[in-house]
């Protein structure tokens, strides 16, 4: 390869082929809002990376038994700044959401939430009284 490898890429195959190999890749960005889920005794522990967002740029909403997380940040898209222009941008700059089913048993007292590094930390308590699932009953057919 001559031309070093940046923005995961070849810059040039970017440069030239985005518009007509990835027409649509903003529209399913999985780099956006990356969740891990871990199970600590009787709570669930949610960690949502947020990279570039500021505390006041995120609401969570318990509704209906779904938790719901928005950012939103809106950047100025400057296309030249005082060093110089810019070639490419790739960060995200918007809104996202992403739900989470908790229960309809959960109150918003119940969740904890921090955000720290960029990193949104939620503790969820495991729902009580979850309704057992019936064991299957077959009917014989003849």
């Amino acid at each position: 390869m001559l031309v070093p490898s940046i923005f995961e890429k070849n810059f040039f195959e970017d440069f030239f082929n985005d518009t007509f190999t990835t027409p649509f890749k903003f529209m399913n960005n999985n780099r956006i809002m990356n969740t891990d889920v871990q199970e600590l005794g009787d709570k669930y522990q949610l960690e949502i990376e947020l990279p570039g967002y500021a505390k006041e740029d995120i609401k969570a909403e318990l509704k209906d038994g779904y938790l719901t997380i928005e950012a939103s940040h809106n950047e100025e898209k400057e296309e030249n700044d005082k060093n110089g222009n810019y070639i490419r941008r790739e960060r995200y700059s918007g809104t996202c959401r992403r739900s989470f089913y908790v229960g309809d048993k959960i109150t918003e007292e119940e969740i904890k939430a921090n955000f720290s590094n960029g990193v949104l930390k939620l503790e969820i308590p495991k729902m009580t009284n979850i309704p057992e699932i019936e064991d299957k009953k077959y009917i014989t057919i003849e």
